[in-house]
């Protein structure tokens, strides 16, 4: 059975609606920001901070691409789509699904940036960061979820109708 791999901006939902896809489809789930802290022992904000931020991709990019499952829904770290090579080893054998919202709702639903290890630079802006990932999201999606307006039981139920034909 494919992966269902979510794709999108950090506050979109992706671990949320998850688990609960997850569980809805009776698959297994995958956080891939869970699972590099995991097997590094270091948060990502900390290998942000003092790695920077093309090492913490570079880490990203070896654990995406070394990612062997199957009937996994999948939760990728906002920056999974700078990493080309995971990104599209993660496509071999999975459905990518971006959850889109606009900038407004991010803003509102990110309240400390620095804690949470965006993979960003001091000079940069979090509408910087959303409008240069938004063309790659857009890119790498076999479906765009547009998440504005609906609640999480709502947003489950037609990301599961979505994927009926893809899963079929």
């Amino acid at each position: 059975m494919k992966n269902i791999v979510l794709i999108g901006m950090p506050g979109a939902g992706k671990s949320t609606l998850g688990v609960l896809l997850a569980k809805a489809l009776g698959m297994d789930f995958l956080d891939t920001d869970v699972l590099i802290q995991n097997l590094t022992k270091r948060k990502l904000s900390d290998i942000i901070k003092y790695d920077g931020i093309e090492i913490f991709t570079i880490i990203e990019n070896e654990f995406l691409y070394d990612i062997e499952t199957e009937g996994t829904v999948i939760s990728t770290g906002g920056s999974a789509v700078y990493c080309e090579e995971g990104m599209e080893s993660l496509k071999e054998n999975g459905i990518v699904v971006y959850i889109k919202l606009p900038y407004k709702e991010i803003e509102k639903r990110i309240s400390d940036i620095k804690t949470r290890g965006i993979a960003m630079s001091d000079d940069e802006t979090l509408l910087d960061v959303y409008n240069k990932r938004i063309p790659l999201y857009e890119k790498y999606a076999d479906i765009i979820f547009e998440a504005e307006g609906k609640n999480i039981e709502q947003s489950v139920k037609e990301i599961c109708e979505l994927l009926k034909n893809e899963l079929a």
